[in-house]
């Protein structure tokens, strides 16, 4: 069976699918009754049977009865939408699925009146631990800070730990290690819609108190976002000892013809420096759309037909029906479209390539590692323990009929291309370690594996 297959960056789609909770100060949200929230609890239920073809993939079918059940009997008293989603949110760890979750609309609309109206947000990039630890890394925005790795103990008086532990009941993902990889990005957030945006903060740090006001930069996750941060996204360099490094942090921009020059004049500019070490960094990267790296990347690297899944599970759903696939039928089938490539490019690359994964490599960017590493294009370095090599995909977004909330439900889920169900997890060949304050410690410590 031939079939086009997309995926929606997990950056992108939480750009779309998360909204300020305590939005701006001058957004009034209406009260909703239990009667309400409950119909929208409802709709969660009947739409995940609608749409998902197989739920218990990530959570058994009795566990995922019991977490709605218990959402709805928390939805006992009116709500505003934001904390409906406080209690809505909490089914996204229990999915365990970065593409099945409830989240708030509108986030970058909301963030920028936000800070249009004068309001602030936790003024650093942090890192949080699954454990519960949380460190600066930045200031918010990406700014060099000082007191970057510094741990911070205590925000106005509440124990970072409790803190965090609480934010990460909210957050959508595989494993708990990749949920603290998305909270680490979305602190900021996390912390405007469950405590609130207040103009100072409190912090204890290393015992020492200091008072620091909000910031109104706006968050580094928005780089990416605009068409002017094309250089910011995708990088090339040549690192000497004849060996490369592309950087790609998504597989999703709207001008793809734009990326497809910028990967052709690296691979020209790689033959030209006689490069035989190409690194492609994609520990950034939550997916986007299959055709960037199908266009963009293999045919310089492919020296074999390839497949980026061998067999699937999908639910045909309203307007995916054909004569012979009902709606409401989950198939199982086999992917029998194979990409063929391209020996006589004349930029194919014939060195060795290490593809760079980490906390954040999701989606389409996990079917491109399935694939150079299936088909042996490529070896795997990095950190492992985040997403499931087995993916889901084809993601729909329905909004709750009375709050507003986004449900996000994949249609299918696709083995990697050997078939392969263990190891759960994408899997380096190449176990390193990778320094989430420094991400060049990962890079010279393949080079200078790379080296010996």
């Amino acid at each position: 069976m031939r079939q086009r297959i997309r995926f929606l960056a997990i950056g992108m789609l939480a750009c779309a699918a998360h909204a300020g909770a305590h939005a701006a100060p001058h957004a009034v949200q209406s009260v909703l009754t239990p009667e309400q929230l409950r119909q929208d609890l409802q709709f969660i239920r009947q739409t995940i049977a609608e749409i998902h073809p197989e739920p218990g993939i990530t959570i058994a079918p009795a566990r995922l009865e019991a977490a709605l059940d218990t959402a709805q009997a928390q939805l006992s008293t009116p709500m505003d939408r934001d904390a409906a989603w406080r209690v809505l949110g909490k089914l996204n760890p229990q999915f365990a699925d970065a593409h099945l979750g409830v989240f708030q609309p509108g986030r970058g609309q909301q963030v920028k009146a936000h800070l249009a109206a004068g309001g602030g947000f936790f003024p650093y990039e942090v890192r949080v631990t699954p454990e519960g630890d949380l460190f600066i890394r930045a200031e918010l925005g990406g700014k060099t800070s000082t007191l970057a790795r510094t741990r911070i103990e205590h925000i106005n008086g509440v124990p970072a730990n409790q803190l965090v532990q609480e934010l990460l009941q909210l957050v959508h993902g595989d494993t708990a290690a990749f949920r603290a990889e998305v909270l680490s990005r979305r602190f900021w957030f996390y912390y405007w819609k469950v405590v609130g945006a207040p103009a100072s903060f409190t912090l204890v740090q290393n015992g020492t108190q200091v008072s620091v006001p909000a910031s109104s930069a706006l968050p580094e996750l928005f780089v990416g976002a605009d068409a002017a941060d094309f250089d910011k996204v995708y990088r090339f360099e040549l690192l000497g000892k004849h060996t490369a490094l592309l950087t790609i942090k998504q597989f999703g921009w709207p001008d793809k013809d734009k990326f497809y020059a910028f990967t052709q004049d690296a691979f020209a500019r790689m033959r030209a420096a006689g490069v035989t070490n190409l690194l492609i960094d994609v520990r950034e990267n939550g997916g986007g759309d299959d055709d960037m790296w199908k266009t963009g990347i293999l045919p310089y690297i492919a020296t074999r037909p390839y497949r980026h899944t061998s067999t699937y599970v999908k639910k045909v759903i309203p307007g995916r029906g054909s004569a012979t696939e009902q709606v409401g039928d989950v198939i199982h089938g086999t992917q029998d479209n194979w990409e063929q490539p391209q020996p006589g490019n004349p930029l194919l690359f014939k060195g060795r390539v290490y593809v760079l994964v980490g906390g954040m490599t999701y989606s389409s960017a996990v079917l491109f590692s399935n694939v150079m590493q299936d088909f042996g294009f490529a070896q795997l370095v990095g950190a492992r323990g985040y997403a499931r090599a087995r993916q889901s995909g084809g993601i729909q977004i329905r909004s709750l009929p009375n709050t507003k909330l986004e449900l996000v439900v994949p249609r299918f889920v696709l083995d990697r291309p050997s078939g392969a169900r263990t190891p759960e997890l994408v899997t380096p060949d190449i176990v390193l370690a990778d320094d989430p304050f420094d991400g060049r410690v990962l890079i010279d410590a393949l080079l200078q594996r790379i080296d010996q």
